[in-house]
């Protein structure tokens, strides 16, 4: 759903459970959210953004897939 956290995720060598650690996130929400079966807070994904370590905006990061 987000392949823009999921490719720095891969760049980052990062797991889901990894990713859920760092955040606090409970991994079923954070994978259930990432999949686009919920919707994220703004908090959430400052958090994901923050954990990822990346310099690019929100908006960028978490634009959503076309089609």
């Amino acid at each position: 759903m987000f392949p823009n956290v999921k490719a720095e995720m891969a760049r980052k060598d990062m797991t889901l459970m990894k990713l859920s650690e760092i955040t606090c996130i409970p991994i079923q929400r954070l994978c259930n959210k990432l999949s686009g079966k919920g919707k994220l807070t703004f908090r959430e994904a400052v958090q994901i953004k923050d954990a990822l370590g990346v310099d690019v905006p929100l908006e960028e990061l978490f634009a959503k897939k076309e089609g």
